[in-house]
């Protein structure tokens, strides 16, 4: 049971709670109260706002719409009175644009360019919207009036900046320059950079606007003059200066270098101007006479071992009598054939270099076509100069002259040097264009071919005439014309073995075309050239009527070829296909030499015992065995002087192979009279010694000493 007084308080609190609780909610309503009458008072305010705008919108929708409607009509008249001004102002073309496209683009191109944007705009409004109109003949012929300038101003800006190559900087672009590692690239500029601007300007407006195709025609008939001006240049070039300057194959003009290199680059072919020509002199005017401008004497071109007083003088005496009148010709030859060397590498730089600035300005799918027009008149030159080079050739060919294939060597060469670049060049031109070239080179290695084995023929079939024999038993001009030929061949036996190459029946898929095949084609030729050689020389030396002159004949010219094909290394290409070539050359030199010392033997064999007769010491002689000695003696002396006076005029130019053929005669000769005289030293044969022991041996040595020398 809960005690009275917790009861008391607890009440007490409830009932302050119950205050405390009647006193919130009296609160509350109170706010409440408030809160209603605010709410009224702002729904009050609210809609006296909404009723006041509408009012407003009533009022201000009209004006706005009206105001509206005024702004799109000032809009309108102000579009109006625009399209009114633009319009008006194509009326006005004609007139504003008159003064400056008569006086025409130059100088002010920019501006030109835009009178014609604006008369061409004229022309397209008028086109569009007033076809009938007198104004639209006016801005047309206007505007062609404009186009006619711009071309005339195309063709003004390329013939007026358009000038020739100089030769001395076209040899600048296709020198070579074998010290450097890097070659500096010299460009040429055809063109003032701000005038190829104009010029490329002018092109593009008229590709693109003018629709006229006329200005690569014109473009192509400048550059390609000044294509065929800047070659003729370089010809002219080489007529005033070559002859003087001795300019080899690969200019020997210097670059500006830029690098320091470390090591030379690899070096070209170098033709020297005049060489080939006195190779050819040689062979042309020896086929007719000998080395002392009389018939049956030699040409023998001395060695390094031959004796330069027996023919030196005669080969100086000859060139200087029979060349001097044709030396200037032969000059002006040489100086055509580098300078058609020069011209072809000058084609193809100067070629590369037009097409780099036609690209410039000619639209990329007339480029080709254009180039090709462009390089033909020049190309057309080079490859008719190639023709007359190859008809010249023909032309000595069938006269026999066979030399002129020399002159064919050096340009084909660089012909299929530069083959790789023309055709690169060439790329994309027609195929007549691109064939040019392959025809020439065709051409050149048909007729060298043909040259080479009819002169492989004639050295086989040269006639044995009495008359043009040296009649000392020297080298045979037909020997020194072949090993003469055959060593101009060999500076160039890569083109030369190409020549036999191309005129072979091989497959084309076969290895024809390999270095090693050609090497081997002209191995094989060079030892048919020495072949016919040795069989004309073995006919030739019948003709001697003397066994002994007839083999010192062989034996010089077997000697000559020898040291000819040692000193030349032409022996390294005859070994290719013939190993024991050398060999069989001194075997055959051998062979000559004991031909030769046969002759002795009717000088000799009085010296021997057979018939001598037998005899005791202070036995007396009868006049039979007497006569027997003296005969001996007798036949001895007429021997050895009959062959001394014969032989003295015989020749033999190797100063090594004249010494050994002397030293071992005299030992032959030598001993056997020593024998003979110390056999004979005790016999009583004769009351007059003195008349048949005319020589003590060694005056018998010295006058063998005295053989085969003609200046004794």
């Amino acid at each position: 049971m809960i005690p009275t007084e917790d009861a008391s308080a607890r009440k007490r609190e409830i009932e302050e709670k119950l205050k405390q609780e009647q006193e919130t909610l009296s609160f509350i309503r109170e706010n409440l109260e408030k809160s209603d009458q605010l709410t009224k008072g702002m729904v009050s305010i609210l809609s006296s706002f909404e009723s006041r705008l509408m009012q407003l919108e009533n009022s201000i929708i009209p004006v706005h719409k009206q105001t509206e409607n005024l702004q799109r009509l000032q809009e309108n008249v102000d579009k109006t009175l625009s399209c009114m001004d633009h319009v008006i102002s194509y009326y006005h073309v004609a007139k504003d644009t008159d003064r400056i496209i008569r006086e025409g683009p130059t100088g002010r191109l920019d501006e030109y360019l835009a009178c014609i944007a604006k008369i061409q705009k004229a022309v397209e409004y008028f086109q569009d919207n007033n076809p009938d109109s007198p104004e639209l003949n006016t801005v047309k012929a206007r505007f062609e009036k404009g186009k006619e300038l711009l071309e005339a101003e195309f063709r003004s800006l390329l013939t007026r900046y358009s000038k020739p190559v100089p030769p001395i900087l076209i040899l600048d672009v296709i020198t070579v320059d074998e010290e450097l590692e890097v070659q500096e690239e010299v460009v040429l500029e055809h063109l003032p950079e701000s005038v190829l601007q104009d010029i490329i300007c002018i092109a593009g407006w008229l590709v693109e606007y003018g629709r006229n195709q006329d200005f690569m025609n014109v473009y192509f008939q400048i550059r390609s003059n000044q294509l065929d001006r800047s070659i003729k240049g370089l010809k002219d070039h080489f007529r005033k200066n070559s002859a003087s300057s001795g300019i080899l194959y690969s200019p020997a003009v210097q670059t500006k270098r830029k690098d320091t290199p470390t090591k030379k680059a690899p070096k070209r072919p170098v033709y020297i101007p005049g060489t080939i020509r006195k190779a050819q002199n040689l062979l042309k005017q020896y086929s007719q006479h000998g080395l002392d401008g009389k018939k049956g004497g030699s040409n023998l071109t001395p060695l390094e071992g031959y004796d330069h007083d027996l023919r030196v003088k005669h080969l100086s005496d000859a060139l200087t009598e029979k060349h001097g009148a044709a030396s200037g010709k032969d000059d002006v030859l040489d100086i055509e054939i580098d300078s058609y060397i020069h011209c072809i590498s000058a084609f193809v730089k100067l070629a590369q270099s037009e097409y780099a600035l036609l690209t410039e300005i000619i639209p990329e799918h007339h480029q080709k076509k254009t180039f090709d027009s462009l390089i033909q008149e020049a190309l057309d030159n080079l490859m008719l100069e190639g023709d007359n080079i190859v008809s010249a050739a023909r032309r000595a060919i069938m006269r026999h002259d066979y030399s002129a294939v020399l002159t064919i060597f050096p340009i084909l060469r660089h012909l299929k040097m530069y083959k790789s670049e023309f055709d690169s060049t060439l790329q994309g031109t027609a195929a007549s264009t691109k064939n040019k070239l392959p025809t020439l080179i065709t051409s050149m290695e048909t007729i060298g071919a043909k040259a080479l084995e009819e002169f492989a023929d004639s050295i086989k079939n040269d006639p044995d005439k009495e008359y043009n024999m040296p009649k000392d038993g020297t080298v045979h001009e037909l020997t020194s014309n072949a090993i003469l030929f055959l060593q101009q061949l060999l500076d160039f036996h890569e083109t030369a073995g190409a020549m036999l190459a191309s005129q072979a029946e091989v497959s084309s898929s076969a290895s024809s075309y390999t270095s090693e095949f050609n090497k081997r084609l002209l191995s094989t030729y060079i030892c048919k050239v020495l072949g016919n050689l040795q069989l004309n020389l073995l006919s030739k030396s019948k003709v001697y009527e003397d066994p002994a002159l007839s083999a010192i004949f062989l034996h010089n010219n077997y000697n000559y070829i020898l040291k000819s094909l040692e000193k030349s290394e032409l022996i390294q290409l005859v070994t290719v296909t013939q190993k024991k070539a050398e060999g069989l050359y001194r075997e055959l030199i051998e062979q000559q030499i004991h031909m030769y010392e046969s002759s002795w033997q009717k000088v000799t064999e009085h010296l021997t015992d057979r018939n001598m007769p037998v005899f005791q010491p202070g036995t007396k002689l009868k006049d039979k065995e007497r006569q027997v000695i003296k005969d001996k003696f007798k036949g001895f002396n007429d021997g050895l002087e009959e062959l001394c006076k014969i032989q003295k005029g015989w020749a033999i130019p190797d100063k090594e192979q004249r010494d050994f053929i002397r030293q071992a005669q005299k030992k032959v000769v030598s001993d056997a009279y020593r024998a003979f005289l110390q056999r004979c030293a005790n016999i009583s044969f004769t009351k007059n010694p003195e008349k048949y022991h005319k020589y003590r041996p060694e005056e018998v040595e010295e006058m063998i000493e005295r053989l085969f020398d003609t200046s004794a």
